[in-house]
Order: structure tokens, then sequence, then C-alpha cells
């Protein structure tokens, strides 16, 4: 049986490196191989150290004829399902029955194209293997017939939060519910900007928070405002931390502005990019941490960290609601943002609490992040 990765972006995005090296953790001793968009960038972040790596779109000459038939497919009838299997026809032909494909994009199917997620699924199901969409969440208002059958058709769904989890199996699909892979990640050390024995507040902001805001500006502004309220009313030094680092959604750009913003205040470091594994040692430091990105703050929840995250779809209220009981003081949904105090407000209440919220989060997850033996059995015996 071979156990193989696919639907991963790159580890410019240090949540989907997480969720591979978390995979890796789970399914320890045994050999997997990552088919990956960006080799480059996971070799950069030392990724091909833990799974075997290569690359999941193939380049097909111009001049070849199977190119000629899937450029006139798409021109003509408008369908682009041979042009997909065409760049992945190496790994179909690597698949054989009894292998077992996990799809590990995590929320693909929570945004417009997770068309193409269903055409590779029917094609590596062809070749005998089995499916598995791993560590997913789903919005429920995303799915129509097209995403149902897509869905209905996989061996098995592992959810990683229970609002996704009652979704899928109110549709009919085999789907159980364990936390996303990163939590299972381990930190790694590495040299923070202040001294140790400081009280850090982590900070992340994304671009792609900000694209969703309802009102124009209104994040960059509670982001603002918290800042100034650290920097005025406590005596908490402040870590802006990236967690996405691709060219076209970079968290380190709104990072740069907020540090430039504050003029370059001593109380302020800008984290450089690093691996998922460094960044979750920086996180698990902090006091307290106010997160946008998923995997950031699953480092910090995992690291028993009080964490306020400013959310934007169902899996930050789902494994809000997971580890909780309730995301209320523990998600502030993006898109209901209406003044710039809200933040502030929320990590006021958060500061606190944050003792008692420690304590609870120690006791919590050492239930909830369940034994790894218990999910390789899952999934390795389908």
């Amino acid at each position: 049986m071979n156990l193989v990765l696919y639907s991963h972006g790159g580890s410019g995005n240090h949540g989907c490196e997480a969720i591979v090296r978390g995979t890796a953790e789970i399914f320890q001793g045994m050999s997997l191989t990552l088919y990956s968009n960006s080799t480059k960038q996971d070799k950069k972040y030392g990724i091909d150290s833990v799974v075997s790596l290569i690359d999941a779109r193939q380049t097909v000459s111009r001049h070849n004829p199977k190119r000629i038939v899937a450029s006139l497919l798409i021109r003509l009838l408008h369908n682009g399902e041979y042009t997909v299997k065409l760049s992945i026809e190496h790994m179909l032909k690597n698949l054989k029955k009894g292998d077992i494909a996990l799809s590990i994009g995590g929320d693909n199917y929570c945004y417009p194209g997770f068309e193409e997620y269903g055409v590779i699924n029917d094609m590596i199901q062809k070749t005998g293997a089995d499916t598995v969409l791993w560590g997913c969440s789903v919005e429920q208002d995303m799915i129509n017939d097209i995403m149902t059958k897509d869905l209905l058709s996989y061996k098995k769904i592992v959810a990683r939060e229970s609002i996704t989890w009652k979704t899928l199996k109110d549709l009919g699909a085999n789907v159980v519910l364990f936390p996303d892979p990163a939590f299972y990640l381990a930190p790694k050390k590495r040299k923070l900007p202040f001294e140790e024995s400081k009280k850090f507040v982590g900070i992340n902001i994304s671009p792609h928070i900000i694209r969703c805001e309802h009102e124009k500006g209104i994040v960059y502004q509670n982001y603002c405002e918290l800042i100034r309220y650290i920097l005025k009313q406590t005596d908490y030094k402040i870590l802006l931390i990236p967690h996405v680092v691709w060219p076209e959604n970079d968290d380190r750009q709104v990072n740069q502005q907020l540090f430039e913003d504050f003029g370059q205040n001593s109380r302020i470091a800008l984290i450089e990019d690093c691996s998922c594994a460094e960044l979750k040692y920086v996180i698990s430091k902090c006091a307290l941490f106010v997160g946008a990105r998923t995997h950031a703050t699953i480092a910090a929840y995992s690291t028993g960290v009080p964490t306020l995250v400013v959310g934007y779809s169902v899996k930050a209220r789902g494994i809000a609601r997971d580890l909780f009981g309730t995301e209320e003081h523990f998600v502030l949904s993006v898109q209901n943002l209406n003044h710039a105090n809200e933040l502030t407000s929320g990590f006021q209440w958060l500061d606190k609490n944050s003792s008692n919220i420690r304590e609870y989060l120690k006791n919590k997850l050492s239930t909830y992040v369940v034994d790894p033996t218990i999910i390789r059995q899952q999934i390795t015996q389908l």
C-alpha cells in the first residue's frame, strides 16, 4: 500500500506545510509521497526531509498531440477535464488498487473552483486507489449537486471541526471527526527578537481577511486600535507574525505597513519568514495571540496560548466551538466588523481571562488531540 498526498499548494503557505508535517507525524513510520504544486517552496522549508516529493503538475509540450486535443476541448466545448488529466497523468500511472490518496487541501471545498478537485478525485478512483478528503472544512452554502456527488464519492472524509462533520453527515458522506493534522506538529526552537522572559502578544494579520471585510478599511483600523491599546495600556511587547508568504497573498506586506505606521516602535518586532515549526515555537512563547490565519491560531491553541481568532469562515467557528463549546469571545467575524474598537474589546476580555483559558486548554488538549494510532487505523483499514 502506498500513501499519497495531493492537492498541496506549496509551503509558502505555512498552513499547508503544517498539514503535511502534521500528517507525517500521524503516519510516523510509514512512507509518504507528496505531489506538490510547488516543490521549490517545499524544498526551501525542508518538506523533502519528511516525505518523498514529486511535482504534481507536469508540463506537456505544445507540440504534443495530447495537448492539442486538450486545447481544442477547452476552446470548443469549454471542457478542461482532459487538461487536468494530462497534468497529473504521471501520478495516476503510479497509483494502483489498495493505495490511499489523501486530498490535503483542507478548505479547497470552501472556494470557487472546487470542481477541479472532483475531476482529480474521479480520476484517482479509476486507478483503483481509495481517496480520502483529509482534515477538511466545507462551507455549507457552497454545497451544490456537483459538490455533493463529489463528496459522497470519497471513501472517507476526515473533518477537522464538528460544523463540517455534521453538514457532511447529514449529506450522507462517510465522515469522521479528528483534529486538524497541524495539532500534531512539534515546535522547533528559534531565536526570538526579545528576551524570552518578556511578555509577548503575537499578532497575525493577512491580506485575505482584508479582502473579506464588508466595510472598507475596518480590519486594518481594528488592528491599529489594538496595537495602540497594547502600547499605551500594557507592558506587552508585540510580535508581528506572518504565516503565508505567497507573492499574491503575503502577510509580511501588511506586517511591514503596521510596523511603519507605528514608527518602528521598539516594542514591536517583525518576525521573519521561517518554517511552520519555527513559527509555532514563536507563537508558543506568546502570552496571548490574535490571529487571522487558521494554522497560526492552531499553533497557538495547540501550545496552550489564549487566542482570539479574526475569522472569516466555518473553520474558525468550528474549531473554537469544539475546543471551548462556543465561539463567543474566541472568534471575531471579519464580515461583521463595524467599529474600530471591536478587536481591542475582544483582546481585553482575552487578557482578563487568560489564566483560566490557559488552564482550560491544558486540560482540554489532553482529550481533544486524540492518539494518532486511532487516526491511522481509520485510514489504513479502509
